[in-house]
């Protein structure tokens, strides 16, 4: 008794089903390997298996994009940020990081900075805000005063205790 199911290994006509095996077989080698997607050629007939990428939940993501604003800036800030030998104490009150995270200069990208270098800022006012557990946290200025430093770059990692701004 003849199988309907022809050989996986012969081309079939154009107006036949899909051989579900070969299909088959093909998904297992990409369980099998680290490889993404497989394609296999038979006369007419072309078959081509794909295995998606795991999706990750959505999450806010912050991204920061350059601003007109910060080039100019950034030549002055290079040298008035320029790192304070070991002991040696920097002019004004430093604002020192509450918490480990990701430092933001601006409440969203593009948008302009919450302070810069000779900004004149009232207690309570937002510095700038730190990222941590996917939560934004606004970092007050803890008095009224003039902002005299700007110790760190938007985006970058800081720890508890870090300097990141100098009020004087």
């Amino acid at each position: 008794m003849a199988s309907d199911t022809p050989p996986a290994d012969k081309p079939k006509a154009a107006g036949d089903p899909i051989d579900t095996r070969l299909v088959r077989r093909l998904a297992d080698i990409l369980k099998d390997t680290d490889l993404s997607e497989i394609e296999v050629e038979r006369g007419d007939l072309k078959i081509r298996v794909a295995r998606l990428a795991p999706v990750a939940a959505p999450t806010q993501v912050y991204t920061t994009a350059p601003t007109p604003i910060a080039a100019p800036a950034a030549p002055v800030a290079t040298a008035a940020a320029a790192p304070e030998p070991m002991g040696e104490t920097l002019r004004g009150d430093q604002v020192k990081s509450p918490m480990v995270g990701t430092v933001y200069l601006q409440p969203q990208p593009g948008a302009k900075a919450f302070v810069q270098v000779g900004d004149k800022v009232n207690a309570g006012q937002t510095l700038l805000i730190i990222e941590a557990m996917k939560t934004m946290n606004p970092v007050p200025a803890p008095r009224a005063g003039v902002v005299l430093r700007v110790l760190i770059e938007d985006g970058q990692p800081v720890e508890f205790g870090e300097p990141l701004i100098v009020i004087e």
